[in-house]
């Protein structure tokens, strides 16, 4: 088994750090935050993703995981140095690169063996060439140290598992030495290993989140159509993932994509590709979709409604999608501010993402609006003259068509998650509008 460091405890680099000590490695995860590092040393996770506590927990018991703030320490005699940093999207799409560079220029004045650099963030095609170069350029004992790229495509709410059983693992190497160094290390998962060069394996890594970000635009794309000839995208969906090769992933019609990797991502190949003189077209067109579907509910309501001013308003979801905490580029980002700017007194609930959404928008009086918190979903119903479904939890999920003509003063339902069936909520007496679905048929 290999002695492994991981730089960065995000989705990326504690999830893998967790997964490889779960297989036998000798894991140290280093973060520069040494209040984060002390909350992992409890056996608490920083982020909700589901079975990671209990496998931080159960490896750092056994002896096999270990968080420091110390990055001597970790990377000085280590096999394998994995980066899983951020890598921010600029003002200009491009992705920021200077916690790379910090790593990189930190292994260069430490490492005292061999040792192979792996890349796990996703970078710019050519990225790990330049890691490579600049930590030679730098490093200051007379050893050999490689880099190697090795692409995430985990899930967030799925991380561990994603990790754990992979389609794939993807190894961009340069060398024998590297790509023999990163099989040893994934030896003990049994997965499908598909070597490549480093900037193949750059590549596979944006083709892979974009091809799933335009599947995304495309279907909602297809459903805002499907509304105006009467088609019903459920049915349109269902007839097309029969077709192996199309699949049936990825077509839910909805409010658009968010979280941490499809929206920079796409703007990142965007990018990329406008600095090699060419225009991805393609992508180009599912960025445009995407921030205009993040407003459709809102648009649609404000056909609805003379005013928002003075409503009471139930936002059910607050998260990018469910099965975590994290907001970025989360619909309620995009519409609760807009609903405040009207005048609009929201009701807030969201199971696990109602503390970080606290912390941008605090309880109490916004522009116009107000917003409250709540712990349970009848609090934001009850009275309520409008609710926006923006993520589909199962505690959504699980509220019956009755319980909004029940409890809400006025039942008028804007769903961007395709939840109900449009005949149950009529049946129930709700006004319900959705994504894509057929208001004129069955």
């Amino acid at each position: 088994m290999c002695k492994i460091a991981i730089a960065g405890t995000g989705y990326v680099g504690l999830v893998s750090g967790v997964c490889f000590a779960e297989k036998g490695h000798q894991v140290t995860c280093v973060d520069t935050d040494e209040n984060k590092v002390n909350i992992m040393k409890s056996g608490v996770s920083p982020i909700y993703e589901a079975d990671l506590e209990e496998l931080m927990q159960k490896n750092y018991a056994e002896g096999r995981i270990s968080y420091t703030t110390d990055y001597k320490s970790a990377y000085k005699d280590a096999d394998a140095i994995f980066i899983g940093v951020g890598t921010p999207e600029q003002p200009d799409g491009s992705a920021n690169l200077t916690y790379i560079a910090t790593v990189a220029r930190q292994i260069a004045e430490t490492v005292m063996r061999d040792c192979l650099v792996v890349v796990k963030s996703t970078v710019p095609i050519g990225t790990n060439d330049k890691v490579e170069q600049f930590i030679k350029d730098f490093l200051i004992n007379d050893v050999k140290v490689e880099v190697a790229s090795n692409p995430e495509f985990l899930a967030q709410g799925t991380a561990v598992r994603d990790t754990l059983h992979a389609a794939r693992v993807i190894i961009g190497t340069d060398s024998k030495w590297a790509e023999d160094m990163l099989k040893k290390i994934y030896e003990p998962f049994n997965l499908p290993i598909v070597s490549v060069s480093r900037r193949s394996a750059e590549m596979i890594k944006y083709a892979s989140n974009n091809f799933l970000a335009l599947k995304i635009s495309y279907m909602n794309d297809i459903a805002n159509l499907c509304e105006l000839v009467g088609a019903d995208i459920q049915d349109v969906a269902k007839g097309m993932s029969f077709d192996e090769r199309i699949g049936n992933k990825f077509l839910s019609a909805g409010i658009g994509y968010g979280g941490s990797c499809f929206p920079k991502d796409t703007k990142a190949l965007e990018y990329l590709a406008k600095q090699n003189g060419y225009e991805l077209r393609t992508v180009k067109a599912g960025i445009a979709v995407n921030k205009e579907q993040k407003t459709l509910l809102y648009k649609k309501a404000s056909s609805r409604l003379i005013t928002f001013n003075g409503l009471k308003v139930a936002v059910l979801g607050l998260t990018f999608k469910p099965g975590t905490d994290d907001l970025r580029e989360a619909p309620s980002l995009e519409n609760v501010p807009l609903l405040l700017a009207q005048g609009a007194n929201i009701y807030a609930f969201d199971p696990v993402g109602k503390k970080n959404f606290e912390d941008r928008f605090p309880e109490g009086k916004h522009d116009k609006g107000r917003i409250t918190y709540v712990d349970n979903i009848k609090d934001a119903l009850i009275d309520a003259n409008i609710c926006f479904i923006f993520t589909e939890w199962s505690e959504v999920k699980s509220v019956a068509p009755e319980d909004y003509k029940n409890l809400m003063r006025t039942p008028l339902v804007f769903d961007g998650r395709n939840i109900y069936e449009i005949k149950d909520m009529r049946k129930a007496g709700v006004e319900y509008y959705s994504v894509g679905r057929n208001y004129h048929g069955r």
